[in-house]
């Protein structure tokens, strides 16, 4: 049966063990993907967490409300299927990771964006033994071939769920490094989201606030902190 049905047409959804993980139930029938695939998770807490959103449903189901499921749907229709194309993509921010590009004034802008970058920087050195190399200005400067292979092939070593989370900290963040940062739980979620932003609020407070980019950042933000719970729930147990 497809997820997406308009109307709501089960009492009750549950979580149980299968082969191969934990499937969702609603009134004892498994339910699948978008593309038909069996929908079954790595582990009972994001299985529960998934039925939760099914259960919360209305007489009308409205995916919005649905982040868990679509993060899974994500996963198994489209991740687990390119996974090679998904991790290039996402490897390839270390050559031009947030963390490294760095204004060359003003001075109190620089020494911002140096505490709070430089200690990132340092963390992923002594996590993978590598040196990512931070420049001024925004013009390109390639970083050393060997040390984004070494960061490659951590990104590919991620499985489908956890890449799929991988994703969106990297996409929304801007930097391989704070998405890595993630996974090892190095900070909060939301300081690592705010160390995304150092140039964002140096703006704000020069100029003001805009509120359309308020709102984008949100979003952004929303999206992030989502990424690490899935991620979070994806590992437990």
């Amino acid at each position: 049966m497809s997820e997406w049905m308009a109307k709501r047409f089960w009492k009750e959804a549950s979580a149980e063990a299968c082969d191969g993980g934990f499937s969702i139930l609603l009134d004892g029938r498994s339910v699948k993907t978008p593309s038909k695939a069996a929908l079954v998770v790595p582990t009972l807490a994001l299985a529960e967490r998934v039925a939760a959103e099914w259960d919360a449903q209305g007489d009308v189901i409205k995916p919005a409300d649905m982040p868990f499921t679509r993060s899974c749907n994500a996963a198994i229709d489209k991740v687990s299927v390119q996974h090679r194309e998904v991790a290039d993509l996402i490897a390839a921010y270390g050559d031009a990771d947030l963390t490294c590009y760095r204004a060359d004034s003003p001075v109190e802008l620089v020494a911002r964006q140096a505490a709070a970058w430089d200690p990132l920087l340092k963390w992923i050195g002594q996590q993978y033994d590598v040196q990512l190399s931070p420049v001024s200005g925004v013009i390109h400067r390639p970083q050393d071939a060997l040390v984004l292979q070494v960061l490659s092939d951590e990104v590919h070593r991620l499985d489908a769920f956890a890449l799929t989370a991988f994703h969106d900290l990297v996409g929304m963040s801007g930097s391989l490094v704070i998405g890595l940062a993630a996974l090892h739980d190095l900070h909060p979620a939301a300081q690592l989201w705010a160390l995304s932003r150092v140039d964002e609020a140096w703006q704000e407070e020069q100029w003001g606030v805009d509120e359309e980019a308020v709102e984008t950042a949100a979003k952004k933000e929303s999206d992030f902190l989502h990424a690490k719970s899935f991620h979070d729930l994806s590992r437990q147990g």
